[in-house]
């Protein structure tokens, strides 16, 4: 395989430590102002706006995960993996119309710390102690592993020496600043990122001869975003059934994503943010998804190491002082999603477990220093964690990820559906489903995943329908003890003054809504 590093040049060195000297510098600077506020890390005051937000959540939303795993998928089957970017809008407009405006008029800063409202401390404890092994599993860790992967490719060192070199700066930047400073630089981060893949894009376009020799090289398959239901990969079912169930998680109720939208100036501006991100997935076709195909089409020699694809098209395609900028893009990514982790996992136990349970009287400064101490805890499970999934796996990164997560969300799905859209649920219900609804989740996916995998055990349905076969087993159960109880426990929370929508904000997701559409229509012509 071609070494990045053997390409670097000084020119290279000089950019890439250019850039990590600015990122702890805006982190210092954000910081020293924070102080002289009096403001704590956790919902940057309160002060986010609409492109902060997007580019925040999005920042959040592509780790070098995506960078690595979309290229390889494009590599591998094409433009299928569209659907978990551009299926998201629905999930999206749900939170955006639906739960941001009830987390808002509640005035909370954590997702559990909402369903305490509603349901009281039992609850509270319960969904605390899962979001912080959700966010140290599926975001910390295998952020930080597939970070690993990529700096391994660059650098060739071993995977402890790549997530500790990781972790230790994002965890720096994050104990300095917080969510404000992640936000900041994320905007510049992204901006950057999109730079810098879309120029990967187009050199390899200009290389092969242009779009239309493209499609020659390509399976008219590749070009499909709906697979038929008996596709080995992505069959139409289990991404139409299976996806919303990770999806309502994912978007509506991971304290890592909604956080930038608890962080808006008003709910405005953190609808603006919501539809943002929207508009920046549409872009992931040119920006994550066409490199692979390229180099399907250029290096076909590359086989099933589909992971390579998009190094591979960096160190044959990039002039020397771009490798500099493609290694401050794979950081970029990496402290946007890892420094957003930390800070969520450092918000949900200060604000639900230290304050809540530990020392109701602490002031900012001791939120802060809890919250500092939490993110250097976070920083060395996730250090551990990363490694051991690094000793156990050998499968396709992007499926973990997804497997993962479909795994983690039914149990929060179903109840965070339930309390919006049905007053009678009731707290056994919420209960059950957190607490014995998750260990029968996750202990389906152990199974799945370790003890019985299914390149060994063939029987499995795919993973996606997995999850939402489990998710249809919990609503039933919690519908049924919900309406079952003898001595009723429902929601008691207040809804009257639940802001309103703007028309601007329903207009641009009436246009975001029309696009994907259009975007689904062109790519099921073949």
């Amino acid at each position: 395989m071609n070494s990045i590093y053997d390409k670097l040049t000084t020119l290279d060195f000089v950019i890439v430590a250019g850039y990590l000297v600015a990122l702890l510098v805006i982190g210092y600077v954000v910081s020293m102002k924070q102080r002289k506020k009096n403001e704590t890390l956790f919902l940057a005051g309160n002060s986010l706006n609409w492109y902060s937000i997007g580019f925040n959540m999005w920042g959040t939303n592509v780790g070098p995960s995506s960078l690595l795993a979309f290229a390889s998928i494009g590599y591998a089957t094409g433009i299928v993996a569209g659907n978990f970017e551009w299926y998201a809008f629905v999930f999206l407009l749900l939170l955006a119309m639906v739960f941001a405006p009830r987390y808002i008029a509640s005035k909370v800063s954590t997702m559990p710390e909402y369903m305490g409202k509603r349901y009281g401390d039992s609850t509270q404890n319960i969904l605390a102690w899962y979001a912080l092994v959700k966010i140290l599993v599926s975001w910390l860790s295998l952020g930080l592993f597939s970070g690993g992967v990529l700096v391994r490719q660059i650098l060739g060192i071993p995977m402890w020496q790549s997530v500790t070199v990781l972790v230790i700066f994002s965890g720096i930047f994050t104990f300095a600043g917080g969510l404000k400073a992640i936000a900041k630089v994320n905007v510049f981060q992204m901006i950057l990122l999109i730079v810098v893949s879309l120029t990967l894009s187009f050199l390899g376009l200009q290389k092969l001869g242009g779009i239309d020799v493209l499609i020659a090289k390509t399976p008219s398959n590749f070009w499909n975003l709906v697979r038929p239901s008996n596709d080995a990969h992505y069959p139409w079912p289990a991404i139409l059934l299976g996806y919303p169930v990770a999806a309502v998680a994912f978007f509506c109720t991971d304290q890592s994503m909604v956080q930038s939208v608890l962080g808006a100036k008003n709910l405005e501006q953190g609808q603006l943010g919501v539809n943002f991100i929207g508009w920046l997935k549409v872009m992931a076709l040119p920006l994550f998804i066409l490199p692979g195909i390229l180099c399907y089409a250029l290096y076909p020699e590359l086989g099933s190491n589909s992971d390579l694809a998009y190094m591979t098209m960096v160190t044959n395609l990039f002039p020397s002082g771009m490798n500099g900028l493609v290694i401050c893009v794979m950081i970029a990514v990496l402290v946007g999603t890892i420094g957003s982790s930390l800070n969520a996992l450092s918000t949900v136990f200060t604000n639900d477990i230290y304050v809540k349970k530990i020392n109701p009287t602490a002031t900012i400064q001791d939120q802060i220093k809890i919250g500092r101490l939490t993110i250097a805890a976070g920083c060395v499970f996730a250090i551990l964690i990363a490694v051991a999934i690094d000793n156990i796996k050998g499968q396709n990164l992007f499926n973990i990820f997804q497997a993962v997560l479909g795994f983690l969300a039914p149990s929060l799905s179903v109840v965070f559906l339930l309390s919006v859209f049905w007053k009678r649920t009731t707290k056994k219900a919420v209960n059950a489903t957190l607490s014995w609804g998750s260990a029968f989740s996750l202990f389906v996916g152990v199974l799945y995943l370790w003890i019985f995998p299914a390149d060994k055990y063939p029987v499995w349905p795919h993973f996606l329908l997995i999850s939402f076969y489990i998710f249809a087993v919990l609503m039933i159960s919690a519908v049924i003890i919900s309406l079952t109880d003898r001595n009723p426990e429902v929601n008691v929370s207040d809804e009257t003054d639940i802001p309103k929508t703007s028309k601007k904000v329903k207009l641009l997701f009436g246009l975001l809504g029309l696009t994907i559409l259009v975007l689904y229509l062109v790519f099921n012509g073949n």
